[in-house]
This record gives C-alpha cells, structure tokens and sequence, in this order.
C-alpha cells in the first residue's frame, strides 16, 4: 500500500478556503461568458431576421446565406449548454467546500441531509445517540449524493462491522482522505440524483427475467416498420394532393389509400398482439430508471481511478467488465429510458405505431437487461459503498487529531483516552477517560441532572457506533473489543402504542437483556435507571437487571442521581466501581466541569438550587 498522506490540522481549512475561492472565481467566469455568448447569439438573431429582409424586400442576396447565422446559432447554442453545465458544476463545488467549513466552524447542524428517513424508534441506539435526525451523526458525517449510498451509511452506523471489515474501511479512508477532487466530483455529479435514483427497485428490474426473448419476429417488424414508414408517407402524399397542392390521378390516390389502411391494419394487429408485453418491459424501466445519465457520469469517474487499499481495489474492479465500460452501459440504458419518455411527446403518439416504436423499444430493452442488468447491482453498490466510504475519508480528513481506534482480542473491554463527544463544538466538548476491562465490567455514574452523566454516555456510544463503523473517534486512544450496542437514555411513552415512560423503559430493558445473549457482547449504556418507580423497586430491579447483564457477559454504564443505587457497584466485587461528576453553586448558579471521578458523588446542591430560584425549603 502507498504511503499515507499525513494532514495537517491546518490543512483542512487552508485548502477548502482556497477551493472556494476557486470554483466561485469559475462560477463568475462562466455566468458572464454565458452572459457575453447570449448576447451575441441575440445580435445574430437580429442580424439574420435583418438579412431575411434584404433577401425578401430588395433581393439583395441568396437565402441560401440565411444558413450562415442558423450554423452560428447552433453551435452558440451548444456552447451556452457546455458553458451552463460547467457553471452547475462550479456552483456545486461551491456547495460543496462552503458545507465542508461550516462543518469546521461548527455551523453545520441542520444543513444536509438528516437521515430521518432511517430512523427506527425500535433500534437499540439510534434515537439515544443521535445516530439520525436534525444535528446527527448522519448530518455530520454524510456527503453522499445518492440514495443508495445514504443507504449504506446508515447501515454501517445502525450494525457494527466486524474488525477485519473496519480496518479495510479505515485504510480506504486514509486512501480517499487527500484526493479531494474526487470526493467533490462524487458530491457534484450526484447532486441531482438524490431523488432519482431508486437503487433497489433498479437493481431487482435487472435481476428480473425478461419479458420479451429473442426471436426472429424482431427481423419481421424491421420491416414492418419500413412499410409503415412508407405508409405516413402514402397519407402525406394523399392528404398534399387532396388539398389541391398537387394533382395525382385517381387511381394513385385509391391505392395510396388503400394501401395505407392495409398497412394501419397489419400494424395495429401486431401492436395488438405486443401490447401488454411491451406494456410491461416499457413500463417496469420507467418505474424504476430515472437520471442514468448523471449516475454513468458519477460511474465514469470511478472507472478513471486506480487504488492502492483492498477495499477501494475491490470496489473498483467491481467496475471492470469485458466488452463496453459500465458508464457506457449505463449510458445506453439512460438513452433507451429517453426513448421510453419521448412516447408521451404528441408528435410520436402519431408516428410511433406506424415505426411499431414500443415493439422495437421493449426488445431493445430486453436485450440489454441479460446483457448488462444482473452486474447493476454490483456497479451500483460499488459506488454506494464509494460514497459511504468518502463520507467517512472527509470526516478524516476535516479531523486530524482524531484517531483511528484498536480492537483488542480481549473480550469484552473498552478503553479510552480523552473521549469526547463529536457533536459537540471545539469550545464545549471537555474530554474524559474510561477504562472498562478484565474484572471491571459496569461503571455506576453518579451526579446532579446535567452534571454530564447523560453526556458521558453518548460520547462512549457514539464513538463505539464510529469505531465500529469503520470511521476515526473523537480520542486520543480508544481500544475496544467488537461490541454490539444496547442504550436506554431517551425512551419515552408512547401515545401510538399506549405505553408509558416506565414500561417502555422496561421493555427497552428487556430488548438489551436479550441481545445480550447473543454475539458479540453487548456494551449497554442506561441513564436514570427505572427512575419512574418507587425507590425500593428501583434498587432491587435494577441490581437483577445489571446481574443479569453482566451474567450475561455484557458490559457497560449506568447513571443515577440516586445514591441507594450507586451501592450496587459495592456489592458486585471487583466487578463493578463508581465514578461520579461533581457540581458546585456559585453565587446562585450551578457551576459544572463535566470531569468524571472515581467514587460516589459525595454532596448534592437540590435544595440550595431550589432556594437560589426563591423556593421555600
């Protein structure tokens, strides 16, 4: 593997400013190149109606001169459209650099996609830690342009990859890391796919059996085709005559007539015979093929890579195929699905049946789909993974000084050095050490509400659901055995499903209880445990519930502002210890510093807190 490109913590913001400036100096460039070419392309337009006026009035010259400015209005033409697609292109990679700073400064909660569409209220932590939804992890970490490739994200966000599999992913985001250019042409030419491409139901329409088979009709209806051809010609010359513009005999304009009817019929009869098969094959590419051209675009740049990394080299030779390159097959399934679209054009609704247009169109499809359909599913996960993956380079490329996490054999454990949370600024994050290993298997987090024991929680799941997706955290060391997670920090009751606080506590409980039967181990994060019962039930349930985790092999932490439960720890032995966050009031106001320490929390500031605000207690 080449050597890594080592970033800067500078570098980042040094090279984005820079490209900003670039593409929005493009950007001007070529609005007022399309504004200079528009006017000009207006002056012939004058000029040629100011020509057609000599021509006509004075005879001043041949008509046939009128051809010079069509010639110029059409390559105009074709240049405004080549100028008007590098502006787009400028305009996105304008878009693209100014999220990327707003994602350094901290400005980037609520720009981007959410990921709210993945969020499952059933999943054992994606509501808790803020997996999706407005200020994500999703929303920070994604660039993908597809919504495939936000597929894949979130799937690696939702179930931890085996350490094999995150280790590829980290060696591909060190690859992609530096190739900025790449990342951005991925962003900018999938801009305009985010609601086209339907991934599933195109890769399930190629993996479909066809239709309509080969057959040697298809050489019959080419030449049906030319008798329809010559048949609209037969009406033409039929419909000029009879209004008077030429002047056939009788017997030519019969048998024009007659012939163009037998034709119709035979035509008909066949489109007939078709008509819910071509039906089926036009439509089924219809519903499920929208913007292949942009998605052969975004193929093309892939194929123009080479990489070093196996992931990255695996994905890419998932592109190599004999015969045309994928983007060129793409691109002749997007003509085709033009094709399908041109039916609905007025003038085809009367040429087409006479040219059998569906006929030959559903075998031109079907053609292609046992050709090139069943490798749409590996070219289009191929570049959702690229995406995916690019998304995770970008996060390591904007964050240095995050790193890269170890997975230990020793099973389970989690060790982390000055962890902080990654959803939190530069400025508000504080840091924290955690070790749970060997003996030790559940830490008691005692403290007043917003001491920072919730906090504390998310920042260890959310680094977990990073490091086990492949991306670097937010230490300066994290080391961790696979780990599934299992978190009860945001439950709450439900209307819907007529459920209060307190039993969806306890079923969400029950949910982590059994998956930590399974593999891999489970490291589950509760706050506030069952804080909506009596104190007595409280500390006996709790305790048979952290037993049977840990029975269980489990791992984890929980928080409580009620100290009878900071006692379980004392009664698991070596197996449990208490840390806690301290506060304290100053004049008047709860001052914290988020710091965890070992031990009980020792003092608590409710009834100062109460009687700062004027309550008489």
């Amino acid at each position: 593997m080449a050597a890594a490109h080592t970033i800067s913590s500078g570098e980042p913001r040094v090279e984005y400013t820079q490209r900003l400036t670039a593409r929005r100096a493009a950007s001007a460039t070529q609005e007022a190149r399309h504004r200079t070419l528009g006017y000009i392309r207006i002056g012939i337009f004058l000029a040629a109606g100011g020509m057609a006026l000599l021509a006509y009035d004075q005879d001043a010259f041949s008509w046939w001169w009128l051809l010079v400015p069509m010639v110029a209005v059409i390559w105009l033409g074709d240049r405004l459209r080549g100028i008007e697609d590098a502006r787009r292109r400028a305009i996105r990679g304008v878009a693209f650099y100014e999220r990327a700073l707003a994602r350094l400064d901290g400005r980037w909660a609520g720009h981007g996609a959410s990921g709210g569409r993945f969020l499952d209220e059933h999943h054992l932590y994606a509501r808790d830690l803020d997996v999706f939804g407005e200020g994500s992890l999703f929303q920070l970490l994604s660039n993908a342009r597809t919504g495939i490739g936000e597929e894949v994200l979130a799937a690696w966000l939702t179930a931890p990859a085996t350490p094999d599999v995150v280790k590829e992913r980290q060696q591909a985001a060190v690859e992609l890391a530096p190739r900025l250019d790449l990342r951005e042409d991925m962003a900018a030419l999938g801009e305009e796919l985010l609601t086209g491409i339907h991934g599933e139901e195109l890769m399930a329409w190629g993996e479909a059996e066809p239709v309509l088979t080969p057959s040697p009709f298809r050489i019959v209806a080419g030449f049906l085709s030319v008798l329809g051809t010559l048949a609209g010609c037969a009406l033409v010359v039929y419909i000029v005559s009879a209004a008077g513009f030429y002047d056939l005999a009788r017997p030519v304009l019969i048998s024009l007539q007659v012939y163009f009817w037998l034709t119709a019929v035979v035509l008909g009869a066949v489109l007939w015979r078709f008509r819910k098969r071509t039906a089926a094959v036009i439509g089924d590419l219809e519903d499920s093929a929208k913007d292949l051209g942009l998605l052969a675009e975004v193929v093309r740049r892939l194929e123009a890579e080479q990489f070093q990394s196996p992931r990255l080299a695996e994905l890419r030779a998932a592109l190599d195929v004999e015969g045309q390159p994928p983007s060129q097959r793409i691109a002749r399934l997007n003509v085709l699905t033009d094709m399908a679209d041109s039916r609905h054009n007025q003038l085809m609704g009367i040429i087409g049946p006479l040219l059998l247009w569906d006929v030959h169109l559903a075998y031109a499809i079907e053609q292609w789909r046992p050709a090139s359909g069943p490798a749409l599913r590996r070219w289009l996960t191929a570049v959702a993974d690229m995406e995916a993956l690019s998304s995770i380079a970008g996060y390591h490329y904007e964050h240095p000084e995050y790193v890269f996490p170890e997975f230990t054999a020793e099973s389970p454990s989690i060790e982390g050095e000055a962890l902080g949370h990654p959803l939190l600024g530069e400025h508000e994050a504080v840091t924290n050490d955690l070790r749970i290993r060997g003996d030790l298997h559940l830490l008691i987090v005692s403290g007043s509400n917003m001491s920072g024991k919730s906090t504390m929680l998310r920042t260890l799941g959310i680094n977990t659901v990073l490091a086990q997706a492949g991306a670097p955290v937010r230490a300066r060391r994290l080391r961790l055995s696979p780990l599934a997670i299992g978190a009860s920090i945001r439950t709450q009751d439900s209307l819907q499903e007529g459920t209060s606080r307190f039993y969806a506590e306890i079923t969400r409980l029950h949910e982590i209880m059994e998956k930590a039967a399974g593999s891999p181990p489970v490291l589950f994060l509760i706050d506030e445990f069952l804080h909506g019962t009596n104190s007595h039930d409280r500390r006996i349930g709790a305790e048979a519930i952290v037993r049977g985790l840990l029975d269980r092999g489990a791992i984890g932490l929980v928080t409580t502002h009620d100290l009878a439960l900071a006692h379980i720890a004392e009664n698991l032995g070596p197996r449990g210890a208490n840390v806690h966050f301290e506060d304290h009031l100053e004049n008047g106001r709860m001052r914290f510093d988020y710091t965890m320490r070992p031990g009980i929390v020792q003092k608590s500031n409710a009834i100062e807190l109460m009687r700062s605000v004027g309550l008489d207690v």
